[in-house]
């Protein structure tokens, strides 16, 4: 890939940002020129400043408004407007060879104004389900990545995975990991995330499940946010460590025994990458329910549960976790062995070598 040039459309949620971000590392890596565009003050601007990643932001007011407001229609057309206007000024200055969005609204004004300018385009959809930007992207991308199965596939679609972090494939030494937080390094253990959007209904329900796991211990990676209140929660269960963040989360996943985690495509690739099992809560208000069509795919596998939040969530989660023997628990992680999905870890490769045909 050297002396090429790419224009990488990544940021928003760490959803959308971290498998653009790993993938725009190693085309760097490779000798091409990368630029990431981001929307104005988007959080992962600092990351990539932080790595030697060089971007420009966009002004971009919001995704589609979900209302019929008409103040917030004016401002959406305005700011994408305006969007179009920098990315074309972008497009004829950086002058790329392959213009990719990663997802999210960002991608639409990359993709649309390349595609106009003669530029090969490409879109990466790390769910399910096709979102609304991504779907409108692939009208007008040159090719269409897909990070997992979908029941509808056309000529223009690749399956390809969705990247995770290099830190991925490092060998973790579990017992070093577990005692570094105080813990057993015998006990049975759940590692809990609730993403990026938080998990206030699977936080609420923890204190009364975890009780009932006292040979169990329980690392729970709460954000920022919940942290302090979650941490009252859990007050007199000495089974379980609190953390507020960490930044080797690679660590604690290839530490544990069981994930209960959201099922957001980057999650899942991460899970997928270490072959763990996990019990499912997808984000009940994830645009058109993505997060339920990501984890069913793992679980038609035989490699996690589906708990959803609702009714007696409590009790069904409790359930979920005393089906889980020793045996089970071996046998889903061998399933991962038969899942249709390619390796995470060799996603970039496998994006590379899409982008390299282009």
């Amino acid at each position: 890939m050297k002396n090429k040039r790419f224009l990488i459309a990544s940021g928003g949620t760490g959803g959308h940002f971290y498998p653009g971000f790993a993938l725009g590392k190693s085309l760097q890596e490779q000798g091409g020129d990368v630029l990431f565009v981001v929307r104005q003050h988007d959080p992962a601007a600092a990351v990539l400043k932080d790595n030697g990643l060089n971007y420009r932001e966009i002004a971009l007011a919001s995704g589609l408004p979900r209302s019929v407001n008409p103040l917030r229609q004016v401002r959406f057309v305005k700011g994408l407007v305006r969007s179009l206007a920098q990315t074309r000024a972008l497009i004829k200055e950086f002058r790329p060879d392959v213009a990719l969005g990663m997802g999210g609204y960002v991608s639409f004004p990359l993709v649309f104004c390349a595609r106009l300018a003669g530029v090969k385009t490409a879109v990466h959809e790390s769910n399910a389900i096709w979102g609304l930007a991504n779907q409108l992207c692939g009208y007008f991308a040159t090719v269409r990545l897909l990070g997992l199965p979908m029941q509808k596939m056309t000529k223009k679609d690749r399956l390809v995975s969705t990247p995770v972090r290099a830190e991925f494939a490092q060998t973790v030494n579990h017992t070093e990991v577990l005692r570094a937080l105080g813990l057993s390094t015998s006990a049975r253990t759940v590692l809990i995330m609730g993403g990026s959007q938080g998990a206030k209904g699977l936080n609420e329900a923890l204190p009364e499940v975890i009780q009932n796991f006292p040979n169990w211990q329980f690392i729970h990676v709460t954000g920022t946010r919940w942290y302090d209140e979650q941490q009252a929660r859990y007050q007199g269960l000495p089974n379980v460590c609190a953390l507020a963040y960490s930044n080797e989360i690679y660590k604690l996943m290839k530490s544990a025994d069981l994930m209960i985690c959201r099922s957001g495509a980057s999650t899942l690739a991460e899970l997928i990458a270490c072959h763990i099992p996990a019990v499912l809560v997808p984000f009940p208000h994830a645009a058109a329910n993505h997060q339920y069509f990501n984890a069913k795919i793992l679980a038609d596998a035989g490699c996690a549960q589906i708990v959803c939040e609702g009714k007696d969530f409590a009790a069904r989660l409790q359930q979920a976790l005393e089906k889980l023997d020793g045996t089970t628990l071996r046998n889903m992680c061998k399933a991962y062995e038969r899942l249709l999905v390619p390796n995470p870890l060799a996603a970039v490769q496998h994006i590379t070598t899409v982008l390299e045909k282009l």
